[in-house]
């Protein structure tokens, strides 16, 4: 019987980058830890009929892809036309390119607006533009974090939050007020998890999902109530990347549960 589950759980595939095989199968190893989708990174190199087809084949839905600043600025419409073929309406800057992430509150306003001038492209053809915090954003300026001027600068409707609750932790935020200050925002979360101090330091001191340190009794409800649709399993340097997806996967269908019961 098939272990995959009828919850919004998902996996960055990024997490499993360092696996040298086939995606087809990766996708399988994906599905047989449980997750019914996946985070995509650009196209992996296929057509989008390829895609499709592995999708399918192993009952996965896109639920969203990361794509970089430059891509998304000047390669929009490819990125819509391949996504809306394999199903997914979501598109991701995953992080600013190192020169642009040192900026003044102003700075961070007119990156607001430039992020949305790219959604509001994407809402035309019913597509949703996001994007994926780190801990650089966290820093406070003029009265309120860089991630507050950023999205100060564009509307809901063309530029959504999906938030790294790690991130924010390592940056030295609360992540439930931050959830609740942009809550209606943020309809992809990465849940990722922060190891004990000294702990996992081979692993850029993350944890598998539900084995760190943070209270997911808390900050899932609280994703939920700040437009959570999908709950994505991210780890940016995991020692064994199958077992984490497996173990943060089996936390999550138990985590969440009670949320969709």
């Amino acid at each position: 019987m098939s272990k995959q589950t009828s919850l919004p759980i998902a996996v960055q595939l990024y997490t499993l980058r360092h696996l040298e095989q086939p995606l087809d199968v990766t996708l399988g190893q994906v599905a047989a830890a449980g997750y019914a989708g996946v985070e995509t990174i650009r196209d992996h190199g296929l057509s989008a009929a390829e895609m499709k087809d592995l999708l399918a084949k192993h009952n996965l839905k896109a639920i969203c892809t990361h794509v970089p600043l430059a891509a998304a600025e000047d390669e929009l419409d490819a990125l819509i036309a391949f996504n809306q073929a394999i199903g997914n309406d979501c598109i991701c800057v995953p992080a600013l390119p190192q020169e642009e992430r040192n900026r003044d509150a102003k700075g961070w306003l007119e990156m607001g607006r430039r992020l949305g001038a790219i959604g509001k492209r994407c809402a035309g053809e019913g597509m949703r533009f996001l994007y994926h915090n780190h801990a650089w954003e966290m820093v406070e300026m003029d009265g309120k974090l860089a991630i507050d001027w950023l999205f100060e600068g564009a509307s809901p409707e063309h530029l959504l939050w999906e938030p790294d609750i790690a991130w924010v932790v390592r940056g030295n935020v609360d992540p439930l007020a931050l959830l609740q200050r942009h809550a209606g925002r943020c309809p992809r979360i990465h849940v990722k998890d922060v190891a004990a101090a000294g702990q996992n330091e081979d692993q850029m001191g993350f944890a598998d999902v539900g084995y760190g340190t943070l209270d997911w009794s808390a900050l899932l409800p609280a994703a939920k109530a700040a437009g959570g649709e999908w709950y994505i399993v991210e780890h940016d340097l995991p020692k064994d990347p199958v077992q984490t997806v497996n173990r943060s996967c089996e936390f999550l269908q138990k985590a969440l549960a009670p949320l969709y019961a």
